[in-house]
C-alpha cells in the first residue's frame, strides 16, 4: 500500500465552479456581436486596440528584432519538431482491400481544410507552443493555418513568437488571445476561414471555450493545468529530481507535480531540496512554484517498482519522467502518459521546447485514453466502398434480411430494388 509522504490539499478543479457560465457569456457576446465584440474584448482584456490581423511589415520588424542566437535556437527546435511530425506522417497509410470478390473497401487520409493554433501569452512567452502546433499542422497538410496569441499591451505579440509563427508556416496571425481569439478562429471572423479544429494550450478560459465549442469544431483535447510525475529509485540523483519537479511547478499555481519512489532516502532528500530551489527562482516563477508545491504536489512511497508503475498508470500524467534503473523495463511496462522521458539525460523541459515529440499533451488523467497533439489530430480517416453487380447480390440479400429483422423496411427496400434491377430473372427469399 503506497504511503503519501506529502499529499495535495487541492485539485485541478478547485475554484472552477463559475468558469463555464463566464465563458458561455463571452462566447454568446461574440456570436451576437461578431468582429466588433471580439475587438471590444481584446481592448478590455488585453489593452489591444491595434489591427486584428498581424501585417506583413510587423512580421518583418519582428524578424529584425529577435536576436540571432534565439532565431537559431528556434530554427533548431522547428527542425526537430518537423522531422518528428514527418516521421509520424510516414505511419499514416491509405488502405484498399477486396473483402469478398467484387467488393472493394478502403480508407483515405484527408487533412482538415483549416486549423486554429492557440499560442499562450500570459505569464510567459510560449515560443515553443507556436512551433509545436503550427509545424505539426503544416506537415499534416492543413490547407489554412491561423495562429493567435495575446498581445502584450501596445507592443502586440512578442517578436520571438511572431518569428516562430512565421517560419513555421502560419497563413494568418491574430493579435488576440483568450475566449475572443478562440471564438474568432471558430467563427471565421476577420476574413479568415472558420477553423475545422482548434489546437494548442491555454489558460482555463481558453480550455473551457474549446470544450464548449467542441462539436461545432474539433479540438485537440480539453486541457487542464500542466502536470508532471517523476519515477525515481534509490539510484536517482535527488538534485535532478527536485529540479525537475520545481521546473514544472513554475508553470502555474495549480500545476501538480508528483514524485513516486520506492526509496525513502530519495523522498526525504527531495523534500529537503525543493524549498531552496523554489526560493532561488525569480518572481513570478517563485510564487507559482511555491503555490503549486504547497497545494498540489505529492510524494508517494511505494514498496517496489511494480507498485510505482501502478501508481503512475493511475495518475496518467501529462509528463512522465523515469529516473530509475532498467529503462527498457519501464518503457515496456508503463501504459498511461502523455509523453515519456527515460533517464536523467533527458528532461521534460527538453520535450517542452526543442526535442521533437509534441508538447501539447493530455492533462488531468486524460492520458488514460488519448495521446497528445500529432499529425493524426489534423487528419480525418475516412472510408469508401464500391462493388460489382455480382458482389452486390450477397450484400443486398443479407442487408434486406437484417434490415427487416431490425424493423427498418426502408433500408430493406433499397436492397430489394437493386436485386430487382440487377437480377430481374431471379427469385430471392428476403423475408424473415
Amino acid at each position: 500500500m503506497a504511503d503519501y509522504l506529502k499529499r495535495a490539499t487541492k485539485t485541478a478543479e478547485t475554484g472552477q465552479d463559475d468558469l463555464s457560465g463566464i465563458v458561455r457569456g463571452l462566447l454568446s457576446e461574440i456570436a451576437t456581436g461578431g468582429e466588433a465584440a471580439a475587438r471590444d474584448m481584446a481592448a478590455r482584456f488585453d489593452g489591444w486596440t491595434g489591427p486584428a490581423l498581424v501585417e506583413r511589415d510587423t512580421l518583418a520588424a519582428a524578424h529584425a528584432q529577435v536576436p540571432d542566437r534565439i532565431k537559431s535556437d528556434i530554427r533548431f527546435a522547428h527542425a526537430n519538431i518537423r522531422r518528428f511530425a514527418e516521421a509520424q506522417l510516414g505511419t499514416v497509410s491509405e488502405v484498399e482491400v477486396e473483402l469478398i470478390p467484387g467488393l472493394l473497401a478502403g480508407q483515405k487520409q484527408i487533412p482538415v481544410s483549416s486549423a486554429g493554433c492557440y499560442v499562450p501569452g500570459g505569464r510567459y512567452a510560449h515560443i515553443a507552443s507556436a512551433i509545436m502546433t503550427i509545424t505539426t499542422a503544416k506537415v499534416a497538410g492543413v490547407g489554412h493555418i491561423t495562429a493567435c496569441s495575446p498581445p502584450k499591451g501596445a507592443e502586440g505579440i512578442p517578436p520571438a513568437i511572431l518569428y516562430a509563427m512565421d517560419i513555421c508556416g502560419a497563413d494568418a496571425i491574430l493579435n488576440m488571445g483568450g475566449v475572443q481569439a478562440v471564438a474568432a478562429m471558430a467563427q471565421g471572423l476577420f476574413g479568415l476561414p472558420g477553423a475545422d479544429i482548434l489546437v494548442g494550450p491555454g489558460n482555463q478560459y481558453v480550455a473551457e471555450a474549446k470544450r464548449i465549442l467542441f462539436g461545432h469544431v474539433g479540438i485537440d483535447m480539453v486541457a487542464g493545468p500542466t502536470d508532471s510525475l517523476v519515477l525515481g529509485d534509490a539510484g536517482a540523483d535527488p538534485l535532478l529530481v527536485a529540479a525537475d519537479l520545481v521546473g514544472q511547478a513554475e508553470h502555474g499555481y495549480n500545476s501538480p507535480v508528483w514524485l513516486v519512489t520506492d526509496s525513502r532516502d530519495l523522498a526525504t532528500r527531495v523534500l529537503e531540496l525543493v524549498p531552496a530551489l523554489i526560493a532561488a527562482l525569480p518572481s513570478p516563477n517563485r510564487e507559482n512554484a511555491e503555490a503549486a508545491w504547497r497545494d498540489y504536489a505529492e510524494i508517494v512511497l511505494c514498496a517496489d517498482r511494480n507498485e510505482m508503475a501502478e501508481v503512475a498508470d493511475r495518475y496518467a500524467p501529462e509528463h512522465l519522467h523515469v529516473q530509475c534503473r532498467d529503462l527498457d523495463w519501464w518503457l515496456g511496462r508503463l501504459r498511461s502518459y502523455g509523453s515519456l522521458f527515460l533517464g536523467e539525460e533527458t528532461t521534460v523541459a527538453f520535450g517542452d521546447k526543442a526535442a521533437g515529440p509534441n508538447h501539447v499533451l493530455p492533462t488531468s488523467g486524460a492520458a488514460r485514453y488519448t495521446g497528445g497533439l500529432s499529425v493524426h489530430k489534423f487528419m480525418k480517416t475516412v472510408t469508401w466502398q464500391r462493388a460489382t453487380r455480382a458482389a452486390a447480390r450477397p450484400l443486398a440479400e443479407a442487408t434486406a434480411r437484417i434490415s427487416r429483422f431490425e424493423g427498418m423496411e426502408g433500408h430493406a427496400r433499397t436492397a430489394d430494388i437493386r436485386l430487382a434491377k440487377f437480377f430481374p430473372d431471379d427469385d430471392f427469399d428476403l423475408g424473415l
